[in-house]
Parts: C-alpha cells; structure tokens; sequence
C-alpha cells in the first residue's frame, strides 16, 4: 500500500495533512474530556445531597430504634423519627436523580463536543486521502510489474485537461498511436504526476 507520493512536494503536504488530521483530533477529545469534567462539576450539590440525606436518615433511624426501646411510649414516640428518616431517604433519592441526570448530560455533551468536529474533518480529509492511496497503489504495481508507460500515456490522454496535452503535441492521439517515445514518455509523466508517482529510472 501507497500512502504517500513520491513527489517531495507533495509527499510533505500529505505527511503535514496527516499530523494535522491527528492534532485535531487530539485537541478536541482533550477539550471533550475537559467538558466532561466542567459538567460533572455541577453534579457536586447532588452528591453533598445524596450523602447528607443518607446520613441524616440513618442517624434517624438509629434515633427512633433507640426510642422505640422505652418502655409503653416507645411506639408512640419512634414514629415521628422513623417518618423524619423516609423523609431524608427521599431527600438521597432527589440527590442521586441529580447526579444520574448530570452525568447523563455530561455524556452526551462531551460526545457532541469530541465527535462533530472530528467527523466533519473525517469527512472532509479522509474520501480524497483514500482515492489517492488507492490510485497510487495501483498505479505502482503497474510500475513494478515492469509494465511500459504506453498504459499510463492512455490514462493521459482521457483524464488530462485539452490545454495540457497541447502543450505535450499538437495531435498526442495520433503520436500515441504511432508510439512516438517522446510523447509517450511525456504524456505518461502527466499521469504518473497526477497519481504521485515518480516515473521509473530510465523513463
């Protein structure tokens, strides 16, 4: 597989597009793991709740549990405490529905953040990204399979703008057809340039 052209120019902006791509991508989860973090900050209260009303309701219930032990009031009297407790369950329950809904939000606002900007980059990088290697890796086994350029010279002449095949001959149709070398050659090199390949020693 092809990755990068053979051209230095363009073999540097290839490599510069790539780190670039990764840098990208890199920063965004760093801010996204950052955004998660500044959410999950507003879960605070809802844990200071959740705790606090466990405690409360447990030191109720020790409280009723102890006074339910007095002997004729007993029953009387531990039930306010044991009412007291439910209370403060349900004053948990209200902290740890905080909590759920924040780091619910917290997930989905951190992949918002992290995926949108790197799918868009994806999306607009990887499909040209990818027809390259793909043309370039073919057209490279055609090179080192000894293949002559006249496949190349073809390739020229249906994908090459007119002007610039006026500027290799006045008539490169009827010059490939008598398989003039020099136009051959010539013509080649547009299309070996166009897919990042270097002609082949000698060519």
């Amino acid at each position: 597989m092809k990755l990068y052209a053979d051209l230095p120019g363009r073999r540097e902006l290839q490599l510069l597009g790539d780190l670039g791509l990764a840098v990208w991508v890199v920063v965004w989860i760093y801010l996204a793991a950052k955004t998660h973090d500044a959410v999950m900050a507003l879960a605070a209260p809802g844990r200071k709740l959740d705790e606090a009303g466990t405690s409360m309701a447990s030191r109720l219930r020790d409280a009723g549990s102890t006074v339910g032990g007095i002997p004729y009031v007993g029953d009387d009297a531990s039930r306010p405490f044991d009412g007291a407790g439910s209370s403060a369950d349900q004053m948990a329950a209200a902290g740890r529905s905080q909590v759920a809904a924040v780091e619910t939000m917290a997930f989905w606002i951190t992949l918002a953040v992290a995926l949108v900007p790197i799918l868009l980059a994806l999306a607009f990088y990887l499909p040209p990204r990818i027809r390259f290697v793909r043309n370039a890796t073919a057209g490279q086994r055609f090179l080192d399979s000894a293949a002559d350029l006249d496949l190349f010279a073809l390739r020229a002449m249906a994908h090459q703008p007119l002007h610039v095949l006026a500027g290799v001959s006045d008539d490169p149709a009827a010059a490939w057809r008598r398989q003039d070398p020099d136009v051959v050659r010539r013509l080649a090199a547009l299309e070996l340039k166009a897919a990042g390949l270097a002609p082949p020693p000698g060519a």
